[in-house]
């Protein structure tokens, strides 16, 4: 019996080396790629050409006003459009979007019934969107996301300027309640913490592709050579599923750092911010054998440490303060709230693996769906 607890014991001292250890580099590398994050100019110079603002809607009357003046105002942009498309909204989205093109020609609305067999509705909504469209850049907008008056300049400088085909300068993340505030710093601190970012823009892995299509700009030649979203009509992630055709039709991409450019606030509480993954998660790291080789990463290098710094070992100790380090660095390097909610990672890790486990449960059982449709 000894000699089995000596075993049990040697084996977790072991794993705990290995996650603290995990976690030191991973937060090293978050702090290197903190600083080559690439950042937009504040003050950008006036956009020659003209560019399309592609907003799908489907049942956002709440927001999509305030979104449409956040796009009306913007600087140093004297030729764009803005083209809402209402994918059958079941509100008053529609009234809202019609009254603001009334008084605003720049501003129209595209209606559609819902998408055709074998697509999703957003990719359906904004391959409708860009068929439309007539600028040399497109510009996809979620319809809860708030943009800075310098917003859109400043994210085709920096398209232009980089070289790059396709561009997401990360909105800052709105997060009030306790589940916002646990689950979606992750989304920043996740690519920060593990992608090469530079090395991403131009690699055409699969593996190495972070792109946020709440704010994302495109070239129009590039997006058109890719297919569009006609490419990538089945992908729930539409928006890494777009960067990944545009990299392998010969184009760079990636994403930025949008803190100073946008906010959205995605899920107001816990049972959408529940729905919102659900629908999606499932499908964020491939197969099942992928999330569950992603989850044992997880569990090992931002679990194991803190539960066995808590029986008195100073390297779990280590492993736990790394990982509070990591988070604190995203937070405070894409706007987000650093102190207190960087001592809860842990608990952000044991809720994001929870919510993973509940999004492959329901898509292993039919049961997903968003917005009244089924996934």
């Amino acid at each position: 019996m000894s000699a089995a607890r000596g075993t049990a014991a040697g084996t977790w001292r072991a794993l705990t080396w290995a996650g603290s250890a995990a976690a030191t580099a991973l937060t090293a590398h978050s702090l290197l790629n903190a600083r080559a994050l690439r950042t937009p100019q504040l003050d950008p110079p006036e956009v020659r050409g003209r560019v399309s603002v592609l907003v799908p809607v489907r049942d956002e009357e709440g927001r999509v006003g305030t979104c449409l003046t956040s796009l009306l105002d913007q600087l140093a942009l004297p030729d764009h459009e803005v083209l809402v498309y209402d994918d059958a909204s079941t509100d008053r989205t529609a009234d809202v979007v019609e009254a603001v093109a009334a008084a605003d020609p720049r501003v129209r609305l595209l209606r559609g019934d819902g998408p055709p067999a074998g697509w999703l509705g957003k990719a359906h909504a904004c391959q409708r969107l860009a068929e439309a469209a007539t600028g040399e850049v497109l510009v996809f907008v979620d319809a809860d996301v708030v943009l800075a008056p310098h917003a859109v300049a400043a994210g085709v400088d920096l398209l232009r300027g980089t070289g790059l085909d396709l561009l997401c300068p990360y909105p800052r993340q709105l997060a009030l309640t306790w589940s916002e505030r646990l689950v979606q710093p992750l989304l920043q601190w996740s690519w920060l913490t593990t992608l090469p970012l530079r090395r991403a823009e131009v690699s055409a892995r699969p593996s190495l592709a972070a792109a946020n299509g709440q704010f994302l700009l495109v070239d129009a030649a590039a997006y058109h050579r890719a297919g569009g979203h006609a490419a990538v009509r089945t992908e729930v992630l539409d928006d890494i599923a777009l960067l990944r055709a545009v990299k392998a039709a010969g184009g760079r991409g990636g994403v930025a750092d949008g803190t100073a450019l946008a906010t959205c606030r995605m899920y107001e509480d816990w049972p959408a911010l529940r729905e919102g993954y659900a629908k999606s998660l499932w499908s964020a790291f491939g197969s099942g054998p992928g999330a569950v080789a992603v989850g044992a990463g997880l569990a090992l290098t931002y679990l194991l440490p803190p539960l066995a710094a808590l029986t008195g070992s100073p390297v779990g100790a280590a492993g736990y303060l790394a990982a509070v380090v990591g988070r604190y660095a995203a937070a405070e390097r894409t706007g987000g709230r650093s102190l207190p909610d960087a001592f809860a990672h842990p608990a952000s890790v044991a809720l994001l693996l929870g919510l993973l486990a509940d999004s492959r449960r329901r898509h292993a059982r039919g049961g997903l769906a968003w917005k009244g449709r089924p996934l």
